[in-house]
């Protein structure tokens, strides 16, 4: 498989050679108060995710205040609600942005968004934000993409919903737009979404048919689907994060608690380390087990001069004698010295010894 360049966001080089970057999704689980969404970044921090990542977005920049029919939500978790009420009761106040940037600075933690229009855009950059996030429903909003790409900074694209051309769209828009360091997040937009939909293996297809890192952005419930992605060369796993599954908020229900976050990034990093690189070498833990397997030994008081025969030898534990691979120059040898049963059988007391000394291979 085709490596390709690490990228790094507010210092973090994210990429193969490194442990996934895992992000919590603020998302709506603030559920309308800020000091919730302050204590979610501490609990991001306690469960160490490298990164929290909040939605910029007003109702009326996303949206528009219509009755009209295809406004309407008729299933799902928000069946019954507007678009324009949903986003109104899910968004998080503008004005509440550099708290929550300040906070996470405070506490050592990557704070990025995903904006949904350009004044989005404008207002994360004056807040520094390190990178940007294109929600999966804005993946084929193609002049939004290149805007962002235009401000220079990391770009994180989820696909969910998009087809093969339109993520190739939506590259093609980061590239041209100026972007350099770029990870396509596969996702499946459902809230939540079963793991079966996940096909993972589409992962490495993305990153090697558009040359790109890939991770996940995930909806499942619990976190096997994302800890799975890490074999297949996913180096980002998106989440939500809520304080409580129970809550009642928009995104609540689909979302980890805390506990689960914690696991999450303990797993994939073992994952990450278990994966490792190839080596066929001797493990250090495995090191003092050598001595346990299978060798050669005598099993009988042989004298010297005396041809051994299958019976004066066998396969068995500990491993100090000859590999098992040797037995047939053993046998027909002879005994070059006088040799006690259970001793540990070696080249210098038999006759092969002189012959593959003479003849190493």
């Amino acid at each position: 498989m085709k490596t390709v360049n690490d990228i790094n966001i507010d210092g973090r080089p994210i990429g193969q050679s490194h442990p996934p970057y895992v992000i919590a999704e603020l998302s709506a689980n603030h559920n309308g108060d800020l000091y919730t969404a302050l204590l979610l970044i501490d609990k991001a921090v306690e469960a160490g995710a490298d990164a929290i990542k909040i939605q910029t977005y007003r109702a009326d920049t996303i949206t528009l205040p219509s009755e009209k029919p295809e406004f309407q939500i008729n299933s799902g978790l928000w069946k019954g609600r507007t678009l324009h009420e949903l986003y109104e009761w899910a968004h998080t106040p503008w004005d509440w942005h550099q708290a929550l940037f300040d906070h996470a600075r405070e506490r050592g933690i990557t704070m990025f968004s995903s904006p949904f229009d350009k004044t989005a855009v404008d207002f994360l950059d004056e807040l520094s934000a390190p990178a940007f996030k294109i929600a999966s429903f804005e993946a084929i909003d193609l002049p939004l993409i290149r805007y962002v790409a235009g401000k220079g900074k990391p770009m994180i694209i989820s696909t969910g919903m998009a087809d093969r051309d339109e993520i190739a769209e939506a590259i093609t828009a980061a590239r041209d737009g100026g972007c350099k360091e770029l990870v396509l997040l596969h996702c499946v937009s459902g809230y939540p979404a079963p793991p079966s939909d996940y096909n993972l293996s589409t992962m490495a297809d993305i990153a090697a048919r558009f040359d790109v890192l890939t991770g996940l952005s995930d909806h499942t419930i619990d976190n096997t689907t994302a800890v799975a992605s890490v074999a297949l060369g996913g180096v980002v796993i998106e989440k939500h994060l809520t304080l409580d599954r129970d809550g009642g908020g928009p995104d609540d229900s689909f979302s980890l608690e805390p506990v689960d976050l914690a696991a999450l990034c303990r797993d994939a990093r073992t994952a990450w380390e278990a994966i490792g690189h190839v080596d066929y070498g001797r493990k250090s833990s495995e090191r003092e087990n050598v001595k346990f397997r299978r060798s050669l030994y005598f099993c009988e008081d042989i004298e010297a001069g005396q041809t051994i025969t299958e019976a004066m030898v066998r396969s068995v534990r500990p491993g100090y004698g000859l590999a098992p691979k040797y037995l047939n120059e053993v046998i027909g040898s002879q005994a070059t010295v006088a040799i006690k049963k259970y001793t540990a059988v070696a080249w210098d007391m038999i006759s092969a010894g002189t012959q593959r000394t003479k003849n190493p291979s």
